[in-house]
């Protein structure tokens, strides 16, 4: 086995050195073609991490639908951290109407569901030039079956323990980094 050396010191970047977008670079900015739908995600915390995660790898939209709260609202700040102010947004009453809209404009559109026939998310292949959305359900009930009905295939992180579910925040944050891995080549 080869022997692993540890660096000397591991110092942590300072925000300065990070160099960062402002704002106005990120609105500016080319996005990953992908837009984020929440179909009525109840808790504020878990909409500002989503809005959070978007604005990590400059996601190009997040919808925001049903009884999902918008911007601007201290709970969702207070995890969003700012990126409900980076990342652009839409609502709409329901997510049948966003997922309507995002196949209007030339999305392809999946449902993040554990359905039959579901493409695990290490299978996923995207296609260059393509324009993808991806909804996330309601913390305990998941995407509505109409709007499942409605997308154009759903999506599945495998997993092995004895949960059913993740936290929807969480799931959100894998299948964006999922895309954005895939994706990022064709963006700089």
């Amino acid at each position: 086995m080869p022997l692993l050396i540890r660096p000397r010191r591991m110092r942590k970047l300072r925000t300065i050195e990070m160099q960062r977008l402002t704002v106005e670079e990120f609105k500016a900015s080319e996005k990953l073609p992908l837009v984020v739908v929440l179909d009525d995600v109840r808790s504020l915390y878990n909409v500002g991490s989503v809005f959070r995660t978007c604005d990590a790898f400059r996601v190009e939209a997040v919808y925001l639908c049903g009884i999902t709260a918008c911007p601007p609202h201290p709970e969702i700040h207070k995890t969003a951290l700012g990126g409900e102010d980076s990342v652009e947004w839409r609502y709409f009453p329901t997510a049948m109407e966003a997922v309507d809209a995002l196949h209007q404009e030339g999305y392809f559109v999946y449902a993040v569901e554990q359905v039959e026939g579901s493409v695990k998310l290490p299978d996923l292949e995207v296609i260059a030039d393509q324009r993808y959305a991806v909804v996330f359900g309601n913390e305990v009930k998941g995407v509505h079956q109409e709007v499942v009905d409605c997308c154009d295939h759903c999506l599945e992180i495998p997993q092995r323990g004895t949960k059913h579910s993740m936290n929807v925040s969480v799931t959100a944050g894998i299948v964006i980094w999922d895309f954005f891995v895939k994706i990022v080549a064709d963006i700089r």
